[in-house]
C-alpha cells in the first residue's frame, strides 16, 4: 500500500476535495441529464474526498447536494430536499430494498426527481427511514447491476455501487447513453486522481487498464500523470 503524498492539512480544492495540482474539477464537461438529481448526503460524509455524491453534485448539471441531519431530542431530522417533490412528480428514492425501476416513456416530461442517499449502508437504511412518505423506493433492475469500480474502498464488494454507479446504473436504465458515458468518465477520473494522490501509482495503472477513461479523455489523464503523485505535496 502506498503512502498518501497529501500531508495533513494541506489545501484541498472545496469542490473535488483534491489537492490543487490534481484538481479534476474542469478537466471533463458537465453532464446534462432529463432527471431532476438529488443527493442527500449524511453530515458524517460530506467531507470525505472519496464522496461519490458530492462528485455528482458537481459534476451533473442542475443536481442538487443536501446534508442529511439526524434527529435529536431537541431538533427533528433535517435536511430533506424539499425540492424534490413537485406537484404531480413523485420523487423515486434509490435503495436495494425498493422496487424496480421502470423503464423510460418516451412521452414522459423531463425533470422527474431523484433522490440519492449517499453514506455507509447503515447510514443509507437511516435516511431511507427518515425520508418515508417523501417519494418511492426503487432499485436497479437486476439485468442492469455491474460489479463495482470504486477501487477506493480497501476491500471493494462487487455487489454495493457507490452513489455515482448508483445513478450510472439510473441512466442505463433509462436509456440514457450520454449521461451515463459521460459521468462513468467522471467518476472513473476521480478514482484515479484519488489513487493518485494516495500515493498507490500501480494499483492507480491498473485501473486504467480497465477503464475506458483512458481512450475518451486522454487529455485529462495526460494532465493528471504530467503533474505526477510528488506534485501534490
Amino acid at each position: 500500500m502506498g503512502r498518501s503524498v497529501v500531508r495533513a492539512g494541506a489545501a484541498r480544492c472545496p469542490r473535488c476535495s483534491l489537492p490543487p495540482r490534481l484538481c479534476v474539477c474542469d478537466l471533463l464537461p458537465p453532464v446534462a441529464t432529463r432527471l431532476a438529481v438529488h443527493v442527500l448526503i449524511h453530515r458524517h460524509e460530506q467531507h470525505k474526498p472519496s464522496s461519490t455524491g458530492r462528485l455528482v453534485a458537481r459534476a451533473v448539471t442542475g443536481a442538487a447536494c443536501h446534508v442529511y441531519q439526524r434527529a435529536t431530542r431537541a431538533h427533528p431530522a433535517a435536511g430533506f430536499p424539499g425540492a424534490a417533490v413537485a406537484p404531480g412528480r413523485e420523487p423515486w428514492i434509490l435503495h436495494p430494498s425498493g422496487e424496480p425501476l421502470r423503464a423510460a416513456d418516451p412521452a414522459e416530461l423531463p425533470g422527474q426527481p431523484v433522490i440519492l442517499l449517499d453514506g455507509t449502508w447503515r447510514q443509507a437504511g437511516e435516511m431511507l427511514r427518515a425520508c418515508e412518505g417523501l417519494g418511492r423506493c426503487v432499485r436497479l433492475p437486476d439485468a442492469d447491476a455491474e460489479p463495482s469500480r470504486y477501487w477506493l474502498r480497501d476491500q471493494p464488494a462487487r455487489d454495493r455501487l457507490s452513489t455515482a454507479e448508483a445513478l450510472l446504473g439510473v441512466f442505463r436504465a433509462r436509456g440514457e447513453a450520454e449521461a451515463e458515458r459521460g459521468l462513468r468518465l467522471h467518476f472513473e477520473l476521480h478514482v484515479y486522481a484519488m489513487l493518485l494522490a494516495r500515493g498507490r501509482r500501480e494499483m492507480a495503472e491498473r485501473y486504467l487498464g480497465h477503464a475506458p477513461l483512458l481512450d475518451a479523455a486522454p487529455e485529462a489523464v495526460a494532465i493528471l500523470d504530467a503533474r505526477g503523485p510528488d506534485a501534490a505535496r
